[in-house]
């Protein structure tokens, strides 16, 4: 078994010239009576990805990133400096930088931590570095046999652009507390584009997977099934008529759906919003939020899932955290700073880009548990309105709660029956009203295929989204046709 902090010292420490030791001096320059809390995160990170256009490679690219920043938090002030050149000269010079910030905390007596190697509670995903699990002819390979796969799908086909992503992190956290807290992160992505073409029309769609696994976990029957599923969605298109417009029942689709939960919910249920009352959610715990068996969860340590983390950016273990139970609001999703400014403790959510970004409270695996609804008795339900299987692009107002979304693979239904694909469907609506008319929750709860990615001032993490099929009421529907 790959052992975090031993590799973090040979990959982060020992190149650098660097030992445990020397975080004696780094942080008796670092504490003060008025730092309330301080660390230091490594990081050094390989990428490498490649594209396949026209039956041919296009693209490869492989990078090599690392550095470090420094962090001083003294109330609710926060001094941070950063560095792509790990020695330490540079750390030193960027602890005086940090630490040039209002005197705000508490005093307190300060003393040189003693290190404590802390070991991982979880063993979430390999330690196996994907970018090395197979050749490069053995993933050159991979690509055209995706190429392939679609082609054969369909004689609409004109063009098919897979590619294939990997990278592999090593992560060191130092704080003044003397904890020393390492994370070895695997990532893979395999993504296919297909356009397709019949009597002068033309539709493109794509469907992507991947997770925390070596490129092993990239089997040709995986592959198949991901080339099908893009050209079926570009068929769906071109059959597609224009949706129509107006206020309807919609239901959701399990799966990638839980996206717009994620957005209209999700985000508003990070504390740094509710800390300043800028969320829609702020001081309402205990309070009904949602309908009667809407249970909504933040769970970091699934295994090999994309947004889990073994410990979240500030050291802390991730772990299933309960935002809203049974319709009630019980909880967010916390980091250290703002956890203490609120009196509680983190929940292993402080995440960042890189190390040159500040952690803040974000969300990893996030989703709806299931129901008791079988899907076909959902669908059955239904007079006349939409049924939204998947979803693209979408945008969400954190203090007003407004969303809009827009569907990728949506279909019309009437008297309980699938009539026809439409296209052009867009879901507008208020998160927590929403989440008020939810009116049948599905017993068929799916995460999405591993394709999420969040952004949030300014910084872009790998996420989780899930959500079993669900049934909303009256919800405004955006559309082109009659």
């Amino acid at each position: 078994m790959t052992d975090p902090l031993r590799d973090a010292q040979a990959t982060i420490l020992d190149p650098a010239g660097l030992s445990i030791n020397d975080f004696d001096a780094v942080f008796a320059k670092l504490n003060s009576s008025t730092i309330d809390l301080a660390d230091i995160y490594f990081q050094v990170s390989r990428k490498e990805s490649w594209a396949l256009e026209d039956q041919i490679v296009k693209s490869g690219n492989y990078s090599i990133s690392q550095g470090f920043g420094v962090r001083a938090v003294s109330g609710e002030q926060t001094g941070f400096a950063y560095s792509d050149e790990i020695n330490l000269n540079a750390l030193l010079e960027s602890v005086t930088a940090a630490r040039a910030i209002s005197k705000s905390g508490t005093s307190h007596s300060v003393n040189i931590p003693s290190w404590k190697p802390q070991p991982n509670k979880h063993q979430l995903y390999t330690g196996t570095n994907p970018l090395n699990s197979i050749d490069e002819e053995a993933k050159i390979a991979l690509l055209h046999f995706a190429d392939k796969a679609a082609r054969k799908h369909s004689t609409y086909v004109t063009q098919v652009i897979p590619s294939l992503s990997a990278s592999y992190e090593n992560i060191l956290i130092v704080n003044n507390e003397g904890s020393l807290v390492a994370d070895i992160r695997p990532m893979i992505h395999m993504g296919m584009s297909v356009i397709v073409e019949k009597e002068g029309e033309r539709e493109t769609a794509n469907y992507s997977a991947g997770g925390r696994y070596d490129l092993n976990w990239l089997t040709e029957e995986k592959i198949e099934g991901y080339a099908h599923e893009a050209v079926r969605l570009a068929l769906l298109k071109l059959n597609a008529k224009p949706s129509p417009a107006g206020e309807m029942d919609v239901v959701l689709g399990n799966g990638w759906p839980g996206v717009l939960l994620h957005e209209a919910v999700g985000h508003g249920l990070e504390s740094d919003f509710n800390r300043k009352g800028t969320s829609v959610f702020s001081d309402r715990i205990g309070e009904k939020v949602a309908s009667a068996g809407v249970t909504v969860v933040d769970d970091g340590a699934m295994q090999d899932r994309r947004g889990s983390l073994n410990v979240d950016d500030e050291g802390t273990p991730t772990q299933c955290t309960t935002l809203i139970d049974d319709g009630i609001l019980v909880g967010y999703m916390h980091d250290k700073l703002n956890a203490r400014l609120m009196n509680t403790v983190s929940t292993g959510n402080g995440r960042r880009q890189s190390y040159s970004h500040l952690p803040m409270p974000r969300m990893t695996n996030t989703y709806m548990r299931a129901g008791d609804h079988d899907p076909e008795e959902i669908i059955a339900s239904m007079d006349k309105g939409l049924y939204a299987v998947n979803f693209g692009g979408g945008q969400v107002d954190i203090t007003s709660g407004q969303f809009v979304f827009s569907s990728s693979e949506a279909y019309m239904v009437e008297k309980g029956k699938i009539l026809y694909p439409v296209k052009g469907a867009t879901l507008i609506g208020n998160g927590p009203q929403v989440m008020q008319q939810i009116t049948m929750i599905g017993n068929d709860l799916a995460l999405d295929p591993g394709i999420g990615v969040c952004g949030k001032a300014g910084q872009s993490v790998p996420v989780g989204v899930g959500q079993p099929t669900i049934k909303i009421t009256n919800l405004t529907v955006g559309g082109t046709g009659s």
